[in-house]
């Protein structure tokens, strides 16, 4: 028995750092992943889809968000499982029982909407954990675990959950108790447990798995291994008796993050050369961290380059916490320029400033690279 293992679509997505053209793009292409995952299902013969939580961003979202995201998925070739997450959690003002959500639910979708046990068809059943609000007293795949009965004999039962297995930081969380999900599986109780809410393919151990974002939601220093979803077939097991799935990329976009050196003019252009050369720019968001010491003339340089990206790619972030560049003229560049009176004297003074280690050289060597640049340094 095949399917497809997904989550985390948040559907109605927004990122800040989009403008509205990219944002549109955006948008579109979450959508767009949802006939791919049909594609998938389809060419893999895949028996339905199980999307393990956050289906959608929130709760309160525009009715055409979600009418349009039911009418992708009733395309689907294949029924599609749909299980309430934190972001989506079955609470008093869930999308499920909205009004716009029943007038536009296809047939093919079936939603988790309560804890336990839920049959796909004859052999085959979904133990379903979904979120009731988006702070549980408890872990609701944990206790859906201990109050399931025992399946019967040769019954293939999936785990559909959401939520952490490891703490970060302080946050409050309810944490999947692995333990307890893996004894379940070691036991038989358990074929595979699909999880949802890390947006990286990972394995948690061994029949235990995240699907990870099926598009792009983060950095790939935060988010390394997004844009796929998981075939699962339960048939297919490894040395150790264990259910491994295999990832298929689904995704288009990507939010790449890069720390550069830079040195020299020459550095500034290799660096470039190097982002200039990275494929699908319309659908791709760059974090950028530069540290070393340039010239003016180089830092104008770096300036302009960066121009020219921010109009190629979705979008160009600086990544201030990883940033160490500092700026000091070199030899006579501005006497070059041949300033007079105020630009002068503010061109010393700022110089002084940026040659030492206080709390203002960052910002003077900015404002030195400004002035160079307003003055005609760098100009091509």
């Amino acid at each position: 028995m095949r399917f497809v293992h997904t989550a985390d679509w948040q559907l109605g997505m927004t990122r800040y750092f989009l403008d509205t053209d990219a944002q549109a793009r955006y948008t579109d292409a979450r959508l767009d992943a949802i006939t791919r995952i049909g594609t998938v299902a389809s060419h893999h013969g895949a028996e339905f889809v199980l999307v393990c939580g956050d289906v959608f961003e929130d709760n309160r979202l525009a009715p055409a968000v979600v009418a349009r995201s039911l009418d992708r998925i009733a395309d689907l070739p294949v029924p599609v499982y749909l299980l309430p997450g934190n972001h989506d959690p079955l609470d008093a003002a869930s999308v499920y029982t909205s009004e716009h959500f029943r007038r536009h639910v296809p047939g093919n979708v079936v939603v988790l909407d309560s804890a336990g046990v839920h049959p796909v068809r004859d052999g085959v059943e979904i133990l379903a954990a979904p979120w009731f609000s988006k702070h549980p007293s408890a872990d609701p795949l944990t206790e859906a675990l201990a109050a399931a009965p025992r399946p019967a004999r040769g019954v293939v039962r999936i785990a559909a959950g959401h939520g952490g297995t490891l703490s970060v930081g302080h946050r409050d969380q309810r944490l999947i108790d692995v333990a307890a999900v893996g004894a379940a599986i070691d036991a038989g109780r358990l074929r595979y447990v699909a999880l949802g809410d890390r947006h990286s393919v990972t394995e948690v151990r061994p029949g235990v798995w995240y699907s990870g974002a099926p598009e792009v939601t983060n950095f790939d220093h935060i988010e390394p291994d997004s844009g796929s979803v998981l075939l699962v077939d339960t048939d297919t097991v490894d040395d150790s008796g264990m259910v491994t799935p295999e990832p298929i990329p689904v995704g288009t976009w990507a939010f790449r993050s890069r720390e550069m050196t830079l040195g020299s003019s020459a550095d500034v252009e290799r660096a470039a050369a190097e982002l200039a050369a990275l494929p699908d720019k319309d659908r791709t968001v760059l974090k950028l961290a530069f540290t070393g010491t340039l010239d003016l003339a180089a830092k104008a340089a770096l300036d302009g380059e960066l121009d020219s990206l921010r109009a190629r790619f979705a979008a160009v972030e600086a990544w201030p916490q990883r940033t160490d560049l500092a700026v000091l003229p070199g030899h006579d560049e501005f006497a070059a320029l041949e300033l007079t009176g105020p630009a002068a004297a503010s061109a010393d003074e700022l110089t002084g400033i940026a040659r030492g280690h206080g709390a203002d050289a960052e910002d003077a060597s900015a404002a030195l690279a400004l002035l160079y640049r307003l003055a005609g340094g760098g100009a091509r």
